[in-house]
């Protein structure tokens, strides 16, 4: 929209809308909420109405993949009054659906509108996954068809006083993940949970395995085809982290972050063929001091561009900042909300631990040189 209502849109909707840099980001989708006038305007409905519709002409035939991916829940927090009306709150103000990726500041009513229309959001997209369910259920599909359920990270309401992801360490509430995997074969497991641990890079794997697909030499995820018929352990470890700043680590048990000492002076290269960001291509500055680097070993002999890293580039970890960067330990079993953190002196042993498996890890992964000396991790035995 070349003119929006600005004017009219600031009646409508609360401040936080128009008050940081993502203002066009917001804007749009105060344009987008104009165009939902009902329910199936919705993008999650959209979303679940083209996968049906694959099925409808696909079902009977075998060999294929469908994903539907909703994007939502994700902000704009914006769902059916059907579902917003089961949360009811005391909230007088304009329409607020959009946290800012920061720490608390909203008043006790501004946040419960903001989880009430999270929760509302949720609800509709549980709605569209039983259309879903009831569509295997109504042709018989559940003899001859997988389903995967996972996603790709939590957000935080609020929780450990903060709005959202990628600032804050990575805690459970944002990268403790569910999956939920039906396979004909193992009917008889239905209900049945599993605690091994396992990662998003186990997806993969797991789908060629299902289709009889050999998985490549390179893929360090697992199939999770053999914990269908039993409970088994896949890995020891999981590491996880954001480019930037911290490596993470769990066992299950115990999580560990790890922050490099200086993180503003910490040496850090961009490995890329394809050298964009989120929303725009490399500045031509961020090209300075750029060469080609030798493969790596999960590029099949391919060089990559390697580039020093901005930190003030359009992409984490600048993206609003790295807070809270403390290296800590906390034990789960003890304290699953992670609001105590250990004394790493007391658990010598669980230290070595997983800090040595960080290192296995990115080794067998084939990081850089820099990404050992960043962490401290470099001419560890």
């Amino acid at each position: 929209m070349v003119k929006p209502p600005l004017e009219r849109l600031r009646e409508q909707y609360h401040a936080i809308n128009f008050d940081d840099s993502y203002g066009s980001v917001r804007l749009q989708g105060m344009l987008n909420r104009e165009r939902i006038l009902e329910e199936a305007d919705f993008p999650c409905v959209k979303a679940f109405d083209h996968g049906l519709r694959f099925l409808n002409n696909n079902r009977n035939e075998d060999g294929w993949l469908l994903q539907v991916e909703t994007f939502d829940p994700h902000e704009p927090f914006q769902a059916p009054e059907r579902f917003r009306k089961d949360y009811p709150t005391n909230y007088a103000g304009g329409i607020l659906d959009w946290p800012h990726y920061r720490r608390v500041v909203e008043s006790p009513d501004e946040v419960a509108e903001l989880r009430a229309n999270y929760a509302a959001l949720v609800a509709l997209c549980d709605d569209q996954l039983g259309r879903f369910l009831d569509y295997m259920d109504t042709h018989g599909m559940w003899h001859n068809t997988a389903l995967v359920l996972a996603t790709d990270h939590r957000f935080l309401l609020g929780e450990h006083d903060w709005w959202a992801k990628s600032l804050m360490p990575f805690y459970n509430q944002i990268a403790h993940i569910p999956l939920m995997i039906h396979h004909p074969d193992f009917a008889g497991e239905g209900g049945t949970r599993r605690a091994a641990l396992t990662q998003t890079v186990d997806i993969m794997p797991t789908l060629l395995d299902m289709f009889g697909i050999d998985i490549p030499d390179e893929v360090h995820g697992h199939s999770l085809m053999p914990l269908m018929a039993a409970d088994k352990t896949v890995r020891g470890v999981g590491i996880y982290g954001m480019f930037g700043a911290a490596t993470n680590a769990t066992d299950g048990r115990y999580t560990y972050f790890r922050y490099p000492d200086d993180l503003a002076g910490q040496e850090l290269y961009e490995y890329t063929l394809m050298p964009t960001h989120m929303r725009e291509f490399f500045d031509t500055s961020e090209f300075i001091g750029a060469r080609h680097s030798d493969p790596f070993d999960f590029t099949k002999g391919m060089p990559t561009l390697r580039l020093p890293a901005r930190f003030e580039a359009d992409r984490p970890p600048a993206f609003g900042g790295v807070y809270d960067a403390e290296t800590i330990l906390y034990d789960l079993e003890a304290d699953p909300e992670q609001l105590h953190p250990l004394d790493p002196a007391e658990v010598p042993d669980v230290m070595e631990r997983l800090v040595g498996r960080i290192r296995v890890e990115m080794q067998a992964h084939d990081a850089p040189p820099e990404a050992f000396v960043r962490l401290d991790l470099a001419g560890m035995d």
